[in-house]
């Protein structure tokens, strides 16, 4: 019986969560990030948690964690110079993606410049075609010729994405090796290696993505390994991935998209536990950190998983969690266009020089700022007292943006609050559309630094039921990364009509699916645990654009059921859309296999029942909804099971500050979670 110990690495601040397989006990933190030094604030954290609670790093026997770095990059567009070189003919595979107008809603929307504008965009002589057959051979000239154009726009790295390789990727790995003699450390990707699904733009666009923050992935996962063997952690470490498991260090190097999304995954794999534990059926996780605004749903304590997540602007077609992400977050930047109009993100103070009123330098005015100014945050210690909050700096820092707009610092303030509030609106409302959500039948469950800051806003302009704040809601990314499984999706493309002659493939694509599964969990990742294997297939009507994942029983496949599948895509596409048509055709395109082995899980503590009424710690002043409000200030730890109260009001704890508006009340149940729902009117 050892520690087990899991880390969320944000943009601003790094969060701790430490469980002791004693007495399933867990213990938590959170420290600065240091995006300036990757691996120090994991040798600050864990030096801390061996001063303060006599934790010895020898004696972590399991180490995962969850970063944000992949994302950031992404959303900041601060991954590096690439190049993509793409079958002859097929060079406008990124310009052309998909011609969806995105936002559809907004009149004024444009769609995303692309990661890798098209005068990086170089044509490769070559042929494969759809069933997988070399119909020419690469063209070592039109390479060279490639090359030298990729040396003269200074390119880091090269993405190869050819026409029909996920049939084959012979011709991608011949360049690939070509480049590796005429160019030497230049790193190389190639789509089919990376993910391997039919259409270009989707495997094109992740393949992109997951090359365009690679090095910034591969430097910081260096640096974190260097900083735990310096610390004498025996464990290896495991990352956390996009699809809600985890994996380890030699995987996430080799494929970084399916990461893009570790730490917002681990975030709702940790709401989720919370949910299913306390028996709230329908919450929308809101995990707010420094850079962004995460958002996903959960049904029965379930997250929901799909593929096209949005990340930034772009979509990521790989196996995750369903999550929204959106370029807001409590480091978000304020600013006056030119125009005269204020704006707020997308970019982000980060943790160094941060927010202004964080006293580290940071002149530029953010949310934190705004909340900081009208006297919502700063009544306590913050980030578990790494952080004092200096007010002062808060309202020079709107000041100086308010004085050009001709307004008051607590106006300039407020309206920072609203646009970004704004600016989570309608993505969220995108998010519940998408699902067909009725938002009064859901709860928030916010957390990370920002989430309880801002969740009670978001919630009253969305109608939504309520706001759920969990015990330790500043880390619960954190804990969701020590509880989640070790996890794995593999892939195969079979494209054909689903008959009786489909039974035997069914059966030998599944067994090499099966022999990869367990060869990676078995062998490359040492489990020797329980396991489940999940079977599912992509399936369409023929003449469909598009296909429905349909899960899929062993016995369907062992059996050559064929006629079963077929009967569970009819009740599929009948749930999805109200029809389907058992006289049609129905095509198989992608057969899929999700791997998972058990972790262990903590207990969740019980609070005492409170023997009185709630007492507050003290009164404030705060600037609410054009008014300036007296209002309590509760403290988190003082509060018991039963305890109510009504707002406006402020709950702090050492990891994050809870706002309650007027017209909500609050409820603390006996998991210790702040119920928060709006007072009939």
């Amino acid at each position: 019986m050892g520690l087990r110990v899991g880390v969320d690495i944000g943009g601003s601040f790094t969060d701790f969560a430490v469980l002791d397989e004693k007495d399933n006990s867990v213990r938590t933190l959170k420290v600065l990030s240091r995006p300036d030094k990757p691996g120090a604030e994991v040798t600050e954290g864990l030096s801390v948690l061996a001063k303060r609670d006599g934790i010895n790093p020898g004696d972590i026997g399991y180490f995962t964690h969850g970063t944000t770095v992949g994302i950031n990059a992404v959303i900041q567009r601060k991954g590096v110079k690439l190049a993509l070189l793409a079958t002859k003919g097929f060079e406008d595979v990124l310009e052309v993606a998909r011609l969806k107008i995105a936002p559809i809603h907004n009149l004024y929307g444009r769609r995303p410049e692309p990661l890798i504008p098209r005068d990086r965009v170089f044509a490769i002589d070559e042929r494969m075609d759809r069933d997988g057959q070399v119909a020419r051979e690469v063209d070592t000239q039109s390479v060279h010729t490639a090359l030298a154009e990729v040396r003269r726009h200074g390119c880091d790295a090269v993405v190869i994405s050819f026409l029909h390789s996920y049939r084959n990727g012979a011709n991608e790995r011949a360049v690939k090796a070509l480049l590796a003699e005429l160019a030497p450390g230049l790193p190389v990707f190639c789509s089919s290696e990376i993910w391997p699904i039919i259409r270009e733009y989707e495997r094109t666009i992740t393949a992109v993505i997951s090359g365009y923050v690679q090095p910034r992935v591969d430097h910081y996962l260096t640096s974190f390994e260097k900083a735990l063997a310096d610390m004498g952690v025996p464990a290896a470490p495991r990352i956390t991935k996009s699809n809600g498991g985890v994996m380890g260090v030699a995987q996430a190097r080799a494929e970084c998209v399916q990461m893009v999304l570790s730490g917002t995954a681990s975030g709702v794999i940790g709401a989720s536990y919370v949910a299913a534990r306390c028996g709230m059926p329908r919450v929308l996780s809101l995990d707010i950190g420094g850079t962004s605004a995460d958002v996903a749903v959960i049904m029965e304590g379930q997250p929901q998983y799909g593929t096209g997540e949005v990340v930034g602007e772009f979509q990521i077609h790989i196996p995750s969690v369903s999550v929204t992400s959106i370029g807001q977050g409590g480091g978000s930047i304020a600013w006056v266009d030119h125009h005269g109009v204020l704006k707020v993100g997308p970019d982000s103070a980060g943790s160094n020089p941060g927010p202004a009123c964080y006293g580290r330098g940071g002149e530029n005015a953010t949310i934190t700022d705004a909340y900081a100014a009208v006297g919502l945050i700063g009544h306590g210690q913050l980030g578990y007292n790494s952080i004092h909050v200096d007010r002062e700096k808060a309202t020079a820092a709107i000041g100086r943006l308010a004085e050009p707009l001709g307004m008051s610092v607590f106006e300039t303030a407020e309206n920072i609050m609203r646009i970004a509030n704004s600016e989570m609106y309608a993505d969220v409302s995108a998010l519940l559309s998408r699902f067909g959500i009725d938002p009064r039948e859901f709860q928030f469950l916010a957390f990370g630094g920002a989430g309880p800051m801002m969740a009670c806003y978001l919630a009253r302009e969305l109608n939504m039921q309520g706001v759920v704040v969990p015990p330790t809601p500043g880390v619960l990314s954190a804990l969701g990364g020590l509880i989640a499984d070790l996890k794995n999706d593999f892939i195969q493309t079979v494209y054909r009509e689903v008959d009786a002659s489909v039974a035997p493939v069914l059966r030998a694509a599944f067994n090499d699916l099966k022999q990869r599964a367990l060869h990676w969990l078995q062998g490359e990742q040492a489990f020797d645990g329980d396991h489940t294997l999940t079977f599912s297939a992509d399936l369409r009507y023929l003449g469909q654009s598009f296909e429905i994942e349909t899960r899929m029983e062993p016995g369907w496949v062992s059996d050559g059921d064929v006629q079963a599948v077929v009967a569970a895509f009819h009740r599929e596409h009948e749930r999805l859309f109200g029809h389907s048509d058992t006289t049609a055709t129905v095509q198989l395109i992608n057969l899929r296999l999700v791997i998972a082995g058990a972790t262990p899980k903590p207990v969740l503590r019980e609070l005492p029942d409170a023997t009185g009424a709630a007492k507050a710690a003290g009164q404030i002043e705060a600037y609410v909804d054009g008014a300036t409000r007296t209002m309590p200030v509760y403290h988190r730890a003082q509060l018991c099971a039963g305890h109510r109260f009504d707002g406006p009001a402020v709950v702090m704890q050492d990891d994050c500050t809870t706002c309650v508006l007027p017209g909500m009340a609050v409820e603390v149940d006996r998991w210790g979670n702040l119920i928060i729902s709006f007072i009939p009117s």
